[in-house]
């Protein structure tokens, strides 16, 4: 299986974060590639490349552009206003407030293109972020060139960032713009399944009323966890999408089986799609030892992950999401491609 691997990643090098309303240590930290791409090296599955630049006209059918140039622009505006480190969000357009008209306010356009204040603006956001779709982009290339399966080794992650706003330490959301390059290319019926501990809310937003794309998310219950406000079971899409988004919440301290009880059931709906192309959201924060998620999936248990989606017999596409118990991140990451590619032969 190749590996694209977004060497500039470590652009997005951000030092702190809001959570839970209090300033502390990033848990997005360079230190997560880092240490899938040494676990890679060390048992290596598949050749290493660099991406390939697709331009910009990938991401624009996926993000609005007033919200791609704010990215491409913020950190120098921040700059030039004396800001000082990372910058955070502040203030939204939330309820009765407007959020049509773009404000000249760098604090209030940071509101209005964000979702949370957990997700700090480094001098290296963009960059990171580009080449994170990029090399995406470089990954869904080898799948339609005919390999089996191939994966995108990036961050910041992406499932989180909507059409129009970033949160959740996304910017760019990868896995939808490879399903909409997918569509491009000319395949008809594309999956995506997110098997981050956080709902991907980003995503499912954006083919929310689409037949096109179908999305399953298995995720910690929204009433508790990130993202809170999306990610219910009664969400099934909408229009001509209706029945083609499938939400399976979860709720804190699930265990191995309970947890592919659920895999199971996306499974079983996206088998009635058939799609022609899965796309993978790999979060690895499914992990017993994960900092801030609480799901409780033993390491062997990411290889058995890698093995049915193997057997599925679809082209696969992996992208890297989540995961923050830094240490344990490259072997789960490495346990769930290198099951995928044992059952793939």
């Amino acid at each position: 299986m190749k590996t694209v691997f977004n060497g500039r990643h470590g652009l997005h090098a951000a030092t702190h974060e809001f959570f839970r309303g209090r300033l502390v240590p990033a848990f997005e930290i360079p230190a997560r590639a880092d240490f899938v791409l040494n676990a890679l090296r060390e048992r290596p599955l598949g050749e290493l490349l660099a991406p390939v630049d697709h331009g910009m006209a990938p991401l624009e059918r996926v993000h609005a552009p007033a919200y791609l140039r704010f990215l491409q622009g913020a950190w120098d505006e921040w700059q030039q206003l004396g800001g000082e480190g990372d910058a955070f969000p502040a203030v939204w357009p939330v309820r009765t407030l407007r959020s049509d008209v773009e404000p000249r306010s760098f604090a209030a356009r940071m509101g209005l293109y964000s979702m949370d204040s957990g997700t700090p603006l480094t001098s290296g956001s963009w960059e990171a972020a580009y080449w994170g779709a990029q090399s995406a982009l470089t990954a869904l290339d080898q799948v339609l060139a005919g390999e089996r399966g191939a994966y995108c080794l990036t961050r910041p992650p992406g499932h989180h960032a909507g059409a129009d706003f970033f949160g959740g330490y996304c910017f760019v959301n990868n896995a939808a713009v490879a399903a909409q390059a997918a569509r491009d290319a000319g395949l008809a019926r594309v999956a995506i399944l997110d098997v981050d501990y956080h709902h991907g809310n980003g995503t499912q937003a954006i083919f929310y009323e689409r037949a096109d794309v179908f999305f399953a998310s298995i995720h910690g219950d929204p009433q508790t966890e990130y993202p809170f406000f999306l990610g219910h079971a009664d969400e099934q899409g909408a229009g001509a999408g209706l029945g083609f988004n499938a939400n399976f919440p979860l709720p804190v301290g699930v265990d191995n089986e309970r947890w592919f009880d659920a895999l199971e059931q996306a499974l079983g709906r996206l088998q009635a799609f058939d799609p022609q192309l899965l796309v993978v959201s790999l979060g690895v924060d499914t992990y017993g030892g994960d900092p801030i998620s609480h799901f409780k999936l033993d390491r062997p248990e990411f290889a058995r992950l890698g093995e049915r989606l193997a057997r599925l017999g679809w082209p696969t596409l992996f992208l890297q999401e989540g995961g923050y118990a830094t240490e344990a991140i490259g072997w789960n990451v490495h346990a769930v491609l290198q099951g995928f590619a044992q059952a793939a032969r």
